[in-house]
């Protein structure tokens, strides 16, 4: 994690002023450039973290923010480019901050005496001293002046942590924690007899590859860089535990093909998408038994109950993902020993069981078949079980099958099994199931239908585009639906079967829907006639000028995030969006309905309308306006919601259009969302 210093003095208290944000002078225009657009603060900065750039040129562009020079912690977004230059932008937590107290009343000094007590808290030992950061916590409810506590500790099982304690910095209270240590769960992989590509270094041989993926020895430590592995002949290891070589041999193994599934299959050139390989550090002792990502490099300890090294092919992949995951969306682990429980927790940890698995399939060992369990080789249980089942996640005895409210108040490790179960369904299909020679059985959550499974390549591609371009730092089960359904719509298309298979699962998981859906068979809900009709889906089914169907934020959506922005220019300009139903001639009182928010920087009181809007039907070639709305009709910052009757149009097929027109000068704004066409 990087991180800016902001040069804060010590002593008994601390002083630092950050500039409030000014009014602005005029309401922001939905043209010009991401500042203008999205409404930011002068003050705030953005720090490039990645790029993902689609086949047609669209570009997905993660950003971290400061505020005056502090690090806003939970100041993620995505801003989408277009190749015709339209953007917008997707916040995590606060959009536009606002920081309500410009003083840090409580000095660096006491931020980390309350830090250090929430480490005791946590159970951590061994703990270094903490140091204490001034940054803008981006919280839900709003931002504010806070301190990253940052403590070294080593938790119970032997694992190192690196807690970070978020401490308001005028009440000192707990605003949130996370650990930078991830862990996963591991075993003793046998891969057989592998082939490795390790380099020459004068008359040795390094356990090392060209792109940087290298293996080192901790010798029985858990903690520094360790030996790099080193051999005369270039055969390593025995196969057995009698050689501390066979751990480095998975360890490297497991490393080098976790690289090339990301790189061949999903197009990420590794963790940090630059070609640069990743460290693992083999601890071969009997002090631990898990395998964990800090930040930086995997590590891998042994089973206490076989003294064998946790070096499976799945749990490399698991730890490598912790470092995509971090890249990417950098899920908020949360930490639930201060009672900081975080859905998005549950969805790290699952993405690193999605592509464990997925490795696992890709390398198709005969050693190590490809299947839907982790751990399975590891017998932590001594029953000769998983650790984790994808296929029904509880059968482990603590994870969750289906998603409920609840679900957020669950360790990481448990809460990942409803999107798990997702993975397994959407891929295969719920029910009875025999794949690559194991037998499954997935049942659904709640009476939802059964499940047609889309394949299991497919999925992961949806998930792995959710992860690099939908979700941000503290996403829940909500947004993964809506970034998953809208990810197999841009990949696969609103009727294909990965989509509905998608869409199914979370049905089956019991997620509620949100505003995206697929096309296809399934009706639109509701007795809704109309698709995609708040717009969540983005800019699909309805066809007209692009750009108006947007996340920008510098005007707010009804519902969601999405809404139809008609205007808001400033200059001369025309736009329309439309889409086509069938209204059943059986339907008893069809009617249109939509909800709009209007507001204008020309004069709402002179009484010349300068720019109009019209909702309008089409229907046999004739054009029928319903209503006109100008900038003499604002709705005063607020959505009002618009009904027609279109009896008249029983059994017919229509059009229904939105089209705008504006002005050379000075804005308007006609912001629509949830539309409806119903039937009575």
């Amino acid at each position: 994690m990087n991180k800016l210093s902001c040069g804060i003095a010590t002593g008994t208290a601390v002083l630092v002023t950050v500039a409030a944000a000014g009014a602005a002078a005029a309401l922001p225009t939905r043209s010009g450039s991401d500042q203008d657009a999205s409404g930011r603060n002068p003050a705030e900065r953005l720090i490039q973290r990645s790029v993902v750039r689609d086949a047609d040129g669209t570009t997905y562009t993660r950003y971290d923010r400061t505020y005056n020079v502090l690090r806003v912690i939970g100041g993620d977004l995505i801003v989408k480019r277009t190749p015709k230059g339209q953007s917008s932008t997707t916040y995590n937590a606060a959009g536009r901050l606002e920081v309500p107290s410009a003083t840090a009343r409580m000095s660096p000094a006491a931020a980390e005496r309350i830090g250090h007590q929430l480490a005791e808290r946590a159970t951590l030992t061994k703990l270094s001293s903490s140091r204490a950061e001034l940054v803008v916590h981006a919280g839900a409810k709003g931002a504010r002046l806070a301190y990253d506590v940052a403590t070294r500790g080593v938790r119970a099982d032997q694992t190192p942590s690196m807690l970070h304690t978020i401490i308001d910095a005028s009440s000192g209270k707990l605003l949130t924690a996370s650990d930078e240590v991830k862990t996963g769960t591991g075993n003793s992989m046998y891969s057989g007899t592998v082939t490795l590509n390790s380099i020459q270094s004068g008359s040795s041989w390094l356990l090392k590859d060209s792109v940087g993926n290298y293996t080192t020895d901790l010798n029985g430590s858990t903690s520094g860089t360790g030996t790099q592995f080193t051999d005369a002949d270039n055969v390593w290891g025995s196969g057995t535990t009698s050689s501390r070589q066979t751990a480095g041999v998975d360890a490297q193994f497991g490393a080098e093909k976790t690289f090339a599934y990301f790189k061949n299959v999903l197009g990420r050139n590794g963790i940090w998408n630059n070609g640069t390989g990743a460290r693992s550090r083999v601890h071969y002792g009997n002090s631990y038994n898990n395998a964990f990502w800090d930040g930086t490099q995997m590590t891998y300890g042994d089973g206490t109950n076989n003294a064998k090294p946790l070096t499976e092919l799945d749990v490399a992949a698991h730890e490598m993902s912790h470092g995509v995951t971090e890249n990417t969306a950098n899920l908020d682990y949360g930490n639930p020993q201060l009672g900081i429980y975080k859905e998005s927790g549950g969805l790290n940890e699952s993405t690193s069981d999605i592509f464990g698995v997925a490795v696992e399939f890709y390398v198709n060992s005969a050693a190590d078949p490809g299947d839907y369990f982790m751990g399975e080789k590891i017998d932590l249980r001594g029953n000769g079980t998983p650790l984790r089942y994808l296929d029904k996640p509880s059968k482990d005895g603590s994870s969750l099958d289906c998603y409920n409210a609840s679900t957020i108040k669950v360790d990481p490790h448990y809460s990942s099994g409803p999107l798990n179960h997702w993975f397994f369904m959407a891929s295969e299909g719920s029910g009875a199931r025999t794949v690559n020679g194991v037998s499954y059985n997935s049942p659904t959550c709640g009476g939802a239908p059964a499940v047609t499974g889309a394949g299991r390549a497919n999925i992961e591609k949806v998930w792995y585009r959710t992860l690099s371009t939908k979700l941000t730092s503290t996403s829940g089960y909500a947004a993964a639906r809506e970034g998953a359904i809208t990810s197999a719509i841009e990949l696969f298309g609103a009727t294909s079967q990965t989509c509905l298979s998608v869409q199914a699962a979370f049905n089956a998981i019991t997620v509620p829907a949100g505003s995206a859906s697929c096309g296809g068979t399934q009706p639109p809900t509701g007795g809704n006639l109309l698709q995609n009709p708040g717009f969540e889906s983005g800019a699909t089914i309805w066809t007209g000028t692009a750009g108006p169907i947007t996340t920008n934020t510098g005007r707010p959506a009804r519902t969601g995030s999405w809404k139809m922005w008609l205007g808001g220019n400033g200059s001369t300009s025309s736009e329309y969006e439309q889409q086509t139903v069938t209204i059943p001639a059986t339907a008893a009182a069809p009617k249109l309905s939509f909800w709009v928010r209007i507001d204008t920087s020309e004069s709402s009181t002179a009484g010349t309308a300068y720019d109009t809007m019209k909702p309008q039907i089409v229907s046999g070639g004739v054009t029928s306006t319903l209503a006109t709305y100008s900038n003499l009709t604002t709705t005063g910052g607020a959505y009002a919601q618009k009904v027609f009757d279109l009896s008249a149009y029983k059994g017919k097929t229509i059009t229904v259009k939105f089209t705008m027109s504006e002005d050379s000068s000075l804005q308007t704004s006609f912001v629509v969302d949830d539309t409806a066409v119903t039937t009575g």
